[in-house]
């Protein structure tokens, strides 16, 4: 393997063995490739400015840089546009490591030979490649093995790198198409740690869901920061996307009138389960509740319950959907089965022989504390919130949203989704 490190500013010499000059950067095209061909090399000639030369008449790069041909010889290089200049826009430059899923720095870049080529094949994200640049790579080495701490190269293959370079945006696509693979508590980390600038250009090109999958696992205020660089649309859009829960969360800490305008822009029915959500105090069951649960008519079979969810909207709205809950025709709460009794039973056994004896549920004032409460002492993942005049229901509240009393939510949301 060959490490740029070791190239920078060196001399590259001609077939013969003449000074053409020293390196200035090399170039790479393909970046959407995993093993992006080196294109050119980008020389320096003193007082004669720079040439790049074409990476067919580079006969070797280590351990000296040499060409197939004389001087006279070289046929300059033409850039199309397209290519990357790895010491001037990749090395020192944050990256995402989207097979480690964290954000890194560029140390250094491994290149290799690949027939009559020569590839990028990864960048050096450990202190040994600064080291490596600072030519003290064999004394840390040795230092590290005095102390049997032995200092270890880090190399992520170029097929796990995800640029987040705003100012180029055929790169940066390439990057979204990768990092939108990532779960959606994964990219908040990784986007949490970077600029406002670099944050709007990475999540410009992501689809509705999974911004809003994005945001639901984001702290307050990088919630805030997104949704104010975005057109008011759009953000009305990615709050039609997110839980009812969630995006009533958000419209809160916003200015009164920034949130009602982003109401107004909304889907009516979107709009008015999370009107309703707001008109609840923020440390009770209405307002921690979600409106989106699994729920199936009064009096049917266990078969026809299941085909009932299969077809059912709300159903697919319910991403934990560890229980199923009964209504009658009014709404009102007739029981609760869990998921597991319900496709462990027999198809054409009664839907209420498997109901929870014990039905534990709480009104939408009823604090948030007492909520926590009621979910730990009975081991629930959610708690059905009843109207106490009409006892109709009107959603749930789950147990990643009732621990919020215990832990702040920026905190919360880095917790692993357990439902």
């Amino acid at each position: 393997m060959i490490y740029v490190s070791k190239l920078i500013n060196q001399y590259i010499w001609d077939g013969y063995g003449g000074a053409i000059g020293r390196l200035e950067d090399i170039l790479v095209n393909g970046t959407d490739k995993n093993l992006p061909p080196i294109v050119a090399l980008v020389v320096k000639k003193n007082h004669l400015g720079i040439e790049m030369i074409p990476a067919n008449q580079i006969a070797s790069l280590w351990p000296s840089m040499t060409l197939k041909v004389g001087a006279e010889h070289i046929k300059p290089y033409q850039p199309s546009g397209h290519e990357l200049p790895l010491l001037d826009r990749v090395l020192d430059q944050q990256i995402v490591d989207t097979e480690g899923k964290r954000l890194v720095r560029v140390n250094d870049l491994q290149l290799a030979r690949a027939g009559d080529l020569f590839v990028l094949t990864g960048v050096d994200v450990s202190s040994i490649g600064l080291l490596r640049r600072l030519g003290l790579e064999k004394l840390g080495r040795h230092i590290g093995n005095a102390l049997k701490r032995p200092v270890r190269t880090t190399v992520i293959p170029w097929e796990f790198v995800a640029s987040i370079d705003h100012d180029d945006p055929l790169r940066l696509s390439v990057s979204q198409n990768k990092l939108v693979k990532l779960p959606a508590a994964d990219i908040a980390a990784i986007v949490d740690e970077l600029d406002h600038h670099t944050i709007t250009a990475l999540l410009e090109g992501f689809d509705n869901p999974s911004l809003a999958d994005t945001l639901e696992e984001s702290s307050p205020e990088l919630q805030m920061t997104i949704l104010a660089n975005m057109p008011p649309e759009r953000a009305a859009d990615i709050l039609e996307e997110m839980d009812p829960d969630e995006a009533a969360d958000l419209l809160a800490d916003l200015p009164e009138q920034t949130s009602e305008a982003l109401l107004e822009l909304m889907e009516q029915d979107d709009a008015q389960e999370v009107r309703t959500l707001l008109t609840y105090p923020e440390d009770t069951a209405g307002g921690i509740m979600t409106t989106e649960f699994a729920y199936v008519p009064v009096d049917l079979t266990v078969g026809a319950a299941l085909n009932y969810l299969r077809s059912s909207e709300d159903a697919r709205d319910d991403e934990g959907m560890h229980y199923v809950h009964i209504l009658d025709h009014n709404k009102r709460l007739q029981g609760v089965v869990t998921l597991r009794d319900l496709v462990m039973a027999e198809p054409d056994s009664e839907l209420q022989q498997w109901v929870i004896a014990e039905r534990i549920t709480v009104e939408p004032l009823t604090p948030q504390k007492d909520v926590a409460y009621l979910i730990a002492k009975y081991d629930l993942a959610s708690i059905p919130v009843i109207d106490p005049n009409t006892n109709v229901m009107l959603g749930i509240v789950t147990v990643d949203d009732a621990i919020d009393i215990v832990l702040p939510t920026a905190w919360k949301k880095r917790l692993p989704r357990l439902f």
